[in-house]
């Protein structure tokens, strides 16, 4: 991956990539307000957040206004990158849903770090903390993960 279709170097930010399963329900709502809250955090850091699920463009935009979010949303209706991520799965009855996860991916696309089936509160200044660390690296490393994303 060398560039996201945000129209972003990927090489010259750490992406925080929050995978959830869908705009509105409560524990999404929350923790797309709190990334949101922190968002200048992020940027000073030279982070960028972006929320991934299955709705559509027009649903994240009502999302983000109703909520007033400053993080990017981006739409994965086919569920590709939710499976090239490994957080498409099969829910109850067939249907598909998206696991709640983040990856933080250094400046060389690298996945420094893994959160999967997140739900704690206060969950956004957790990863800033790690943003932080991995920020003060000038070229990140592979030592946790080493996977490329």
């Amino acid at each position: 991956m060398d560039s996201f279709d945000l129209g972003v170097e990927a090489s010259q930010h750490i992406i925080v990539l929050c995978f959830y399963p869908r705009d509105g329900a409560p524990v999404c709502t929350r923790q797309a307000i709190e990334f949101s809250d922190h968002d200048q955090a992020f940027s000073d850091q030279g982070a960028i957040v972006v929320g991934v699920s299955p709705d559509d463009c027009l649903t994240h935009a009502a999302f983000r206004d109703e909520h007033g979010l400053s993080i990017r949303l981006l739409s994965d209706e086919d569920g590709e990158v939710s499976r090239l991520y490994g957080v498409w799965e099969q829910g109850e009855g067939g249907r598909a849903r998206v696991r709640r996860a983040v990856f933080v991916i250094d400046r060389q696309c690298h996945i420094q770090q893994a959160y999967l089936d997140i739900n704690a509160h206060g969950f956004a200044t957790e990863v800033l903390k790690q943003i932080r660390k991995l920020a003060r690296k000038p070229h990140g490393n592979r030592q946790e993960h080493g996977r490329d994303a």
